[in-house]
């Protein structure tokens, strides 16, 4: 989309110049962002550890949304300084550039999933006998491929843009101050590409697999269950997508249709102006929420438990062999002055040994005992 939710929507109509973004703005979005961004960032790191020190998985969905959330603390600023974009026109592509992988990349995953379930669950004989390998990586690949391909317009055309009605220099996928028929085909497009043709194949699925798992055969009643699971968990995470970008699509369309003219309602351009920024925290909010739908999965938990189990043995025994090592060091220290008494005992043989012994630890005491005894009794 144009203003790709991250500066303020084009506006041409003279009657609404006077519209401009909200002030509470610049301090409720920021926070949001550093909000989502440590939620996001220390439950995605969770996962990508757990599923790479246990089972070595490629989490290649988990590390950009790592890279995604990283780009937040770009946008906070950007909405903390009034859309005023101080880190130049290179953090401006990147920071667009990944939010727009992270949208593609997402619905199109997601998107493969339900066929897949779909495939699973229907035909569940000729799924087991095609499964391998190869095809989730080759899969993987085309939709990253697809979704980089989708991106290229926002590594091209992004940029930073002075508008000299706001006095601000904004990160923007076109000049805002120029007329241009880019912004509606590209607005629609991700409109398309990134939510309507992906959420009409996966409610074409979804209703093909709730279909058949009704008209299931009652014998099927104790496989089904863990189908019953897996579908609810694909399905959250389906609806957590949809509540998260719908929304900002919506908005994105009707900008498109207040930039064309067909709708010329000032009232509409400030609405859109002052949601935007609420329905692109909601996006990236899906990307943070992903780590939740991780733990709410049965194999995830216990995959998380049996590395705490694994691991916390390990960091005990370091943690003892730490503490023993400050015992016997801090023991040495208290033990200098004995050691150098018992050395004069040596030389004085009606020094008294159990004064001499006082403060040396049980392993010294057996290592100098059998000096001890040779020496005569006072």
């Amino acid at each position: 989309m144009a203003t790709n939710s991250s500066e303020v929507p084009m506006n041409n109509s003279s009657s609404c110049d006077s519209i401009s973004p909200s002030l509470h703005q610049n301090k409720l979005i920021p926070t949001i962002f550093s909000v989502i961004f440590v939620f996001g960032f220390v439950g995605n790191v969770l996962v990508v550890f757990v599923l790479c020190q246990k089972f070595n998985r490629k989490t290649v969905a988990n590390t950009y949304n790592l890279l995604f959330l990283i780009s937040l603390p770009f946008w906070a600023v950007y909405y903390s300084i009034d859309y005023n974009s101080v880190f130049g026109g290179l953090m401006c592509k990147l920071c667009g550039s990944l939010l727009s992988l992270n949208v593609y990349a997402s619905i199109y995953l997601i998107t493969c999933i339900s066929v897949d379930r779909y495939r699973a669950i229907v035909y569940s004989l000729q799924s087991q006998c095609s499964r391998n390998l190869c095809r989730p990586r080759v899969v993987s690949c085309v939709i990253w491929t697809i979704a980089g391909l989708m991106t290229i317009p926002t590594m091209a055309f992004r940029d930073t843009y002075h508008l000299e009605d706001l006095g601000v220099t904004a990160c923007a996928l076109i000049d805002p101050s120029t007329q241009t028929n880019w912004f509606p085909g590209l607005a629609l497009t991700k409109n398309i590409l990134a939510f309507l043709v992906p959420f009409t194949v996966i409610a074409s699925y979804y209703c093909c697999i709730g279909k058949h798992l009704l008209g299931a055969q009652p014998s099927l009643e104790k496989s089904s269950s863990n189908l019953d699971h897996v579908m609810k968990m694909v399905v959250a995470e389906v609806l957590v997508f949809f509540v998260c970008w719908f929304p900002l699509h919506f908005l994105t369309f009707m900008d498109v249709l207040s930039t064309l003219g067909v709708m010329h309602s000032c009232w509409v351009r400030q609405a859109i102006i002052t949601l935007m920024p609420f329905t692109l925290c909601l996006g990236f909010f899906n990307s943070a929420i992903n780590p939740v739908l991780c733990f709410v999965g049965i194999h995830f938990r216990e995959q998380l438990w049996r590395l705490y189990e694994e691991k916390a043995p390990r960091l005990c025994q370091k943690r003892e062999s730490i503490r023993t090592r400050l015992s016997s060091f801090s023991s040495n220290i208290k033990d200098t002055g004995p050691l150098e008494t018992l050395g004069q005992h040596s030389r004085d043989p009606s020094a008294s040994p159990g004064r001499t012994m006082r403060g040396l630890c049980l392993s010294d005491m057996q290592q100098l005992t059998p000096d001890i005894q040779d020496h005569p009794q006072a």
